[in-house]
């Protein structure tokens, strides 16, 4: 049976905190739903309504395009190992890019990720859990660095130019406004 939470308790802080993947949903007013995978140490607790995910350069910026658009966001984590658990978290995001007032403060709260493209900070309106019986076990056996390798091998004016190639606009030609 499903249950929902006003806030993140300290039972869901910890069970957000032992995953080693969780997925992004977002989808725009009219058009495709994004969900991705995310991973890495690129997940934040602030309060027990807010929560911050580093973003990373990737192949589109689908999270910009619709929070610009309508806000909307779903972070879910399921449980692979122990007990079995599935967790969403509901609320609203904005995007903090390098130069916003708040980015050297949120920042310093993640390791130093080669291509770091944006910080979203969700204010959390419900969390939602359900049993995930049906989810399979699987063994975390360690994390890729393609894309840190990739994104050193850019440097800085490579990950720009990747941005204005293949960032500025959704799949379903939604502005990101990640230039500006």
């Amino acid at each position: 049976m499903s249950k929902f939470y006003t806030k993140i308790t300290s039972r869901l802080q910890k069970f957000m905190e032992a995953q080693k993947i969780f997925f992004v949903a977002t989808a725009p007013t009219s058009g495709r739903i994004n969900l991705s995978p995310k991973g890495m140490d690129s997940f934040r607790i602030i309060e027990q309504n807010r929560v911050l995910w580093l973003n990373v350069t990737g192949s589109g910026n689908e999270t910009a395009a619709h929070l610009l658009e309508n806000k909307r966001i779903t972070i879910m984590f399921c449980s692979f190992e122990k007990a079995p658990n599935i967790l969403r978290l509901y609320g609203k995001g904005k995007e903090i890019k390098e130069g916003d007032a708040s980015w050297n403060e949120l920042i310093s709260l993640f390791p130093k990720t080669p291509g770091t493209r944006q910080i979203f900070d969700i204010k959390v309106e419900s969390a939602q859990t359900s049993c995930g019986m049906s989810i399979p076990y699987m063994e975390y056996k360690g994390e890729r660095n393609d894309l840190n390798v990739w994104a050193t091998s850019q440097g800085k004016k490579g990950i720009t130019q990747y941005w204005e190639d293949k960032n500025q606009t959704s799949i379903d030609g939604l502005p990101t406004n990640i230039l500006s």
